[in-house]
């Protein structure tokens, strides 16, 4: 079982790609997906190229270049100034890059097109200003996560304007139906999104000029022009070649025709039309030829980290039942583990472990599944009947021969019953892990969210409720063996 285990690790963690295979990262939504393919196929025209695509918000990106995870990703020129470098105005280029040396980061190749945060209301709004709002307290505001908690975001665009109102988090991808629903009443939208004349937004005008220019370029490491010099030419010859009306069509085409990403990024470098396809059906997104890879992945790396937290949790689960004053520290620590926010302990887990992918997915997922096994395993072994126990040391059992001859077998229906359920959870935990490129279903997931595609998720989340259903059913069949073996066993939760 462990030398499985090993061998799984070794293939899901070791390294995706070679040394001589460029890693371009993009942020999860539809513009950096696109931009991240555009890098991409340019590079592959020069050498072999690899898309890391989705990797969430600012922060997870970043850390993924500097760990060396990635080597490059696009990214905007007022989010490197006032986010990442955290400056409190607006500097020039070349202050950027003497600021970015010292991390091994460089800034270059303006791909020709600002695109700026601004906020929008829907056409029959009476507010047309920035300043305006400060006078209308009841809109509801329903902003990005992101742009909440962007130093350049939310808290100094309040300041500035004197805004009374609420900020309430909501996903990008999602903000233009609940505004066209009146679910909320301002949004923040990037200047570039295709959906702002679809559902004729009114932009309103930043009258005190908060926000700066948000150029889109490079963030790439030092050493990638002397690593991929031959990919590095073909990446640079795009310096200015994507104007702000090409990269609105573009984001039209995957979000409003249903073109994936990669034809799109396939038409621009061919300087081709793209061609008018039908849209892709609910059966031909979850059929799609990319099902039996995010399958493969996805159950691979719910069955690596199960087994570690089954390699790990049952002894715990042993130290608590028979050492009582270890029990609540034991038993207080797992809890503590699984109510840190996925995300959080993903976003954490990057530079510690200095990569994405597979290896801090699967520690997420490890921690996740610790807490129901260590507790149905203390909760079996505890009620083992005391007088089997006192048979078997007048059998002259040994403690260790005890545990292993009665008091796990009579608690295996138990244990099982608590694997069930980390095993269960953690079919639908694995999904975060396409937030930090390690694949799964949730590559279709964040996908949908970013493109607001309802076809999309569910291509993403049916499979995984399949999967968790299969799962569930293989434990009740083990449990039910396990409970004849047993002779009933002993009772407890799951």
């Amino acid at each position: 079982m462990r030398t499985i285990i090993v061998v799984l690790l070794c293939w899901l963690c070791g390294p995706a790609f070679g040394d001589d295979t460029l890693r371009v990262g993009s942020k999860r939504f539809t513009e950096s997906f696109i931009l991240g393919e555009i890098l991409t196929q340019s590079a592959a025209s020069a050498g072999k190229a690899e898309h890391r695509q989705g990797l969430g918000n600012t922060a997870i990106v970043l850390a993924a270049l500097k760990s060396g995870s990635i080597d490059v990703y696009p990214e905007y020129l007022g989010t490197i100034d006032l986010d990442i470098l955290k400056n409190s105005k607006p500097t020039s280029l070349a202050q950027m890059r003497a600021a970015l040396a010292p991390m091994g980061l460089g800034v270059a190749v303006l791909l020709g097109f600002n695109n700026t945060y601004a906020l929008a209301v829907r056409a029959d709004s009476a507010v047309s200003t920035l300043s305006g709002l400060a006078g209308m307290p009841q809109l509801r505001f329903g902003l990005s996560h992101e742009f909440i908690g962007r130093a350049d975001g939310w808290a100094g665009l309040a300041q500035r304007y004197h805004l009374p109102q609420q900020a309430r988090g909501l996903d990008h991808g999602i903000a233009y139906e609940a505004l066209a629903q009146r679910q909320v009443d301002v949004i923040d939208i990037y200047s570039t999104d295709a959906k702002i004349a679809r559902y004729q937004l009114r932009v309103l005008d930043d009258d005190l000029g908060y926000f700066p220019r948000y150029d889109a370029v490079l963030l790439y490491r030092l050493d990638v022009p002397a690593r991929f010099p031959a990919a590095w030419r073909a990446i640079v010859a795009l310096e200015g070649r994507i104007s702000g009306e090409r990269m609105i069509a573009m984001n039209a085409a995957a979000e409003l025709e249903g073109k994936p990403f990669a034809q799109v990024a396939r038409s621009f470098l061919s300087a081709e039309k793209p061609a008018p396809a039908a849209r892709a059906t609910l059966r031909d997104k979850l059929f799609g030829p990319d099902l039996w890879t995010l399958t493969r992945q996805h159950l691979l790396l719910v069955l690596v980290s199960l087994a570690l937290a089954c390699l790990a949790g049952v002894p715990l689960g042993v130290l608590a039942a028979f050492v009582p004053r270890l029990r609540q520290l034991v038993l207080a620590v797992a809890g503590v583990l699984q109510t840190v926010p996925s995300l959080a302990l993903l976003a954490i887990l990057i530079p510690l472990l200095g990569q994405i992918g597979a290896l801090p997915a699967l520690v997420a997922l490890f921690v996740y599944a610790l807490l129901p096994i260590v507790r149905n395993t203390c909760t079996a072994l505890l009620g083992v009947p005391s007088g089997l126990r006192l048979a078997a040391l007048a059998l002259g059992l040994r403690p260790r021969q005890r545990l292993r001859f009665v008091d796990l077998p009579l608690a295996m229906p138990v244990i099982l019953a608590g694997v069930k359920t980390a095993a269960v959870t953690s079919v639908g935990t694995a999904t975060i892990a396409a937030f930090i490129g390690a694949g799964g279903y949730g590559e279709r997931i964040t996908t949908g969210l970013a493109l607001n595609d309802h076809d999309m998720l569910l291509a993403g989340a049916i499979p995984a409720a399949v999967m968790a259903l299969l799962t569930q059913l293989l434990f009740e069949v083990a449990e039910r063996l396990a409970q004849r073996r047993s002779g009933g066993g002993v009772t407890g939760f799951s």
